[in-house]
């Protein structure tokens, strides 16, 4: 069977409640400076830390996308416009062709909020919704891979994964899968997930907010921060990268089938994805240098993770959850930390987790309080979703 591992990426962003860019995403990490703030959303004024993005209420899309408009879409458009990404999409275009180059974006929600507005504006609750309000463009979940789609020009193959907080994680797959194929050579990956009420109210009512900044590993953790990102990268075949692009060296996948939200105790399928992974890297686990945790700062999903990192590791790599800086992003909590996990490369930066201030000593797992500068050769990134949904992603250098 034909393989596209190890994948080159040829460029890569990351926009969230830190900042605009992967300038802002790194001085934030190097800053271990947080993003979380005591906000209300719309009319939503619980007691909660948020991550809303600075000026996207104010963002407008162009007119000729105007059928797209909602919060969702302009966020992908501001990610889009940051570090040259749009640009190194045009010259793949330009040198592949419209058609060869895919899109595979992850989500949770979509544009939902846009319906939510939607819904008020009728007049009573018999009449229709207004004729302005596009769904397909904008609620639906095919909307993402659609906007950028019409705002990079790409007219490849194109899809939508929508698995909570593994969606922008397992599109590597996808795109890696359709490169071994041949129906692409240049995937856009990534994903956008932005705030919107239906999110916020479900996890409340599920007592998984917390009233403070999330603190991952933290012997006080009570919740998770919801922060909205958008994050992509450009993945294409080693050979027709430049011979400095990073890699992607692998992916592991898997499914607890366990509790419709609850991570199975032991972290079985956490533990499956990340040897699955190494697997596919053709790595030992004492290759990692740094794992980017998916450390969501809930009591039992951190145990959970913990267990299973423990059994893979032994304790022998330093771990972090970003999170307690950008939030937790749902569908594009895997993009914006696999863009984490480029930077900690680049860097020569193992990343401690913000707003963690004492480790839970039921924990196992090396948990950084403070940055380390150390030489970082390859990392892997964690990511897991409502139902036992898990991808681990690894990225560096090869062994060989």
């Amino acid at each position: 069977m034909m393989t596209a591992w190890p994948l080159a990426i040829g460029a890569y962003t990351a926009t969230s409640c830190v900042g605009r860019g992967n300038r802002a995403l790194l001085g934030a990490l190097l800053a271990q400076r947080s993003g979380l703030l005591p906000q209300a959303f719309d009319t939503f004024e619980r007691p909660a830390f948020l991550g809303a993005v600075d000026g996207l209420d104010d963002a407008q899309l162009p007119a000729s996308l105007a059928d797209f408009e909602c919060r969702n879409n302009r966020l992908a458009a501001l990610t889009l416009a940051q570090d040259g990404f749009d640009a190194a999409v045009h010259a793949a275009i330009t040198r592949y062709g419209a058609d060869r180059v895919g899109v595979f974006v992850g989500t949770s929600t979509s544009g939902l909020l846009q319906t939510e507005l939607a819904y008020r504006r009728r007049e009573t609750p018999q009449f229709a919704l207004p004729a302005d309000f596009h769904y397909a463009q904008t609620h639906n979940t095919y909307s993402l891979a659609a906007f950028v789609c019409a705002a990079t020009g790409a007219r490849g193959p194109a899809s939508v994964t929508s698995v909570a907080c593994a969606s922008s994680a397992k599109v590597f797959g996808s795109a890696a899968r359709a490169i071994a194929a041949g129906l692409v050579d240049v995937a856009i990956v990534g994903g956008v997930d932005t705030l919107c009420l239906t999110t916020l109210y479900g996890f409340s009512s599920l007592e998984l907010l917390s009233s403070t900044a999330c603190r991952p590993f933290d012997r006080e953790r009570d919740g998770i921060s919801i922060g909205e990102a958008g994050a992509f990268l450009l993945l294409l075949r080693r050979e027709d990268a430049t011979a400095d692009a990073p890699l992607c060296l692998g992916i592991g996948e898997s499914s607890d089938a366990h509790h419709m939200s609850s991570p199975h105790p032991e972290g079985a399928g956490a533990e499956l994805a990340m040897r699955r992974a190494l697997h596919c890297a053709r790595l030992e686990p004492a290759a990692i240098d740094y794992l980017n945790l998916h450390g969501t700062a809930t009591p039992s999903n951190d145990l959970a993770e913990d267990r299973a990192v423990h059994r893979v590791f032994g304790g022998s790599v330093p771990v972090s959850s970003t999170k307690g800086a950008h939030g937790h992003t749902l569908g594009a909590a895997g993009a914006i930390e696999a863009v984490v996990s480029l930077l900690a490369l680049r860097e020569g930066l193992i990343p401690a987790g913000v707003n963690t201030r004492e480790v839970d000593p039921a924990l196992q797992s090396p948990y950084l309080l403070e940055n380390r500068r150390a030489p970082v050769a390859r990392v892997l990134s964690n990511s897991f979703g409502f139902g036992g949904s898990n991808c681990s992603l690894v990225f560096g250098e090869t062994a060989h």
